[in-house]
């Protein structure tokens, strides 16, 4: 069985390392739509579209223009989510839905970015 550290993972926009990154997450969902007819005695159900979603967290780094700086609310940007060097990524052609910085006086300031995937995620194992 195999697994990975997270500090192997990386992120890239438009094949640009993003600078610092904290943290990443991906989730993909199915809906669903009801098939019950009459007669039936439970609901049943048929998959039906699916959907990408995700978030990026990084230390803040305003020189970082060609991957954090591309990053902007409503940019389509080509995302690629590494879980380790190169063996295991996601690609997805993406729209950065949200994009934010904070900041606290004992702490680092933080930037974060919300995506919504445009079109089929490709999970790839090398």
């Amino acid at each position: 069985m195999a697994n990975h550290k997270g500090s192997e993972g990386y992120v890239t926009v438009a094949g640009n390392t993003v600078a610092e990154v904290r943290d990443w997450s991906l989730t993909i969902s199915a809906d669903t739509v009801e098939d019950t007819t009459m007669g039936n005695t439970v609901r049943t159900y048929k998959p039906s579209l699916t959907s990408a979603s995700g978030s990026i967290t990084c230390y803040f780094d305003e020189a970082d223009t060609t991957a954090q700086g591309a990053m902007t609310a409503g940019a389509d940007v080509a995302l690629v989510l590494y879980v380790d060097t190169d063996n295991y990524y996601t690609a997805a052609s993406a729209i950065i839905t949200e994009e934010g910085v904070s900041s606290s006086f004992d702490g680092m300031v933080e930037a974060t970015f919300s995506f919504q995937a445009n079109g089929a995620v490709t999970l790839t194992t090398a």
